[in-house]
């Protein structure tokens, strides 16, 4: 489906939706062109940013218009199923947030029946367009860390949720949809899975507190072919937040940290690399929807499928489960 500039749909007008949508707004191959929420707030808040959005009575109103090339979902992961299925029935291309969903059986109903018709899918993990991982992913692809050790993902949360998404505390803070398993550390197993190739679960303890609230803390450890991959994540006390994917190898190793950027270290040191991007979380932003431009197109392009959503989600439930 080759189009200048693809018109969008989009399902959840929280702080996600509208994140993104000024982001698709500054990039000239996309348009907002219509939206929904629930939230009569949300939906005001999503005109004034963008006072041409067509804001739909119904979900269904916006995905099935005809001028809707694209539906991006980033409404609560219960209700992703619903409506990337309501998309594929529509016959139109689908980017929605992680996690791909709960459910892992209506999960991989999705994946299967997307794949089947032919439609353009897509999984809104950044790191599939991260400069900072792009050059990981490189070093290895030329065994510049010599043979790989292993891994260690490190994540801390001084508060759960995080200031910037109060206005979804009501899910996040619950242990049937929310929780930083779902929510960050998808993203570092999808990173592990595109690096170091399928996760396995070796073993995984997650403490929750009293009541329906979402987990504290976690301790887990993943197989990639022969590999460790240790996870660590903890909620609460002071101090700065913390995100750290570290890669050990035998002659050179690479540490991810704060998300967009990376350091090496071949002894006592750590040195950072790739500065010459001023700003790796605009470029990483700017990369990921020119990825989905050229899926769209397609073109090759490094975005998460839908099936790749479902690897990680499987291995999410899996941790969540145990």
């Amino acid at each position: 489906m080759e189009l200048d500039q693809y018109q969008v749909a989009i399902i959840g007008l929280g702080m996600m939706g509208r994140r993104m949508a000024s982001n698709m707004a500054a990039h000239h191959k996309f348009n907002i062109y219509a939206g929904w929420d629930p939230n009569p707030a949300a939906c005001a808040q999503a005109r004034a940013e963008h006072p041409e959005i067509w804001i739909g009575e119904t979900a269904q109103d916006i995905i099935g218009d005809s001028q809707t090339d694209l539906v991006y979902v980033a409404s609560p992961p219960l209700s992703h199923e619903p409506h990337a299925m309501a998309a594929i029935n529509a016959g139109k291309a689908i980017f929605c947030e992680k996690p791909l969903g709960i459910d892992v059986a209506l999960s991989r109903a999705l994946v299967e029946m997307a794949e089947e018709r032919g439609l353009a899918n897509a999984i809104n993990f950044p790191f599939a367009a991260c400069p900072a991982v792009s050059f990981i992913k490189d070093q290895l692809d030329v065994k510049g860390t010599g043979n790989v050790i292993g891994a260690d993902v490190q994540l801390h949360f001084s508060q759960w949720p995080r200031p910037w998404q109060m206005d979804a505390a009501a899910w996040l803070t619950k242990r049937q949809q929310g929780g930083f398993v779902r929510e960050v550390v998808s993203h570092f197993v999808f990173l592990t899975e595109r690096l170091l190739g399928p996760a396995s679960l070796e073993s995984t303890r997650v403490h929750y507190p009293d009541g329906d609230g979402s987990e504290v803390r976690m301790v887990t450890v993943v197989n990639c072919r022969g590999v460790p991959v240790s996870v660590t994540g903890s909620v609460g006390g002071v101090g700065p937040d913390r995100v750290e994917f570290t890669l050990w190898g035998s002659d050179r190793s690479f540490m991810l940290h704060d998300w967009y950027w990376v350091k090496s270290s071949t002894g006592e040191n750590w040195n950072q690399e790739i500065v010459d991007i001023v700003d790796p979380r605009q470029a990483t932003y700017v990369g990921a929807l020119d990825n989905l431009h050229a899926l769209l197109q397609g073109k090759p392009n490094t975005t998460a499928s839908f099936r790749e959503g479902l690897s990680v989600q499987m291995l999410i439930e899996a941790i969540l489960a145990a």
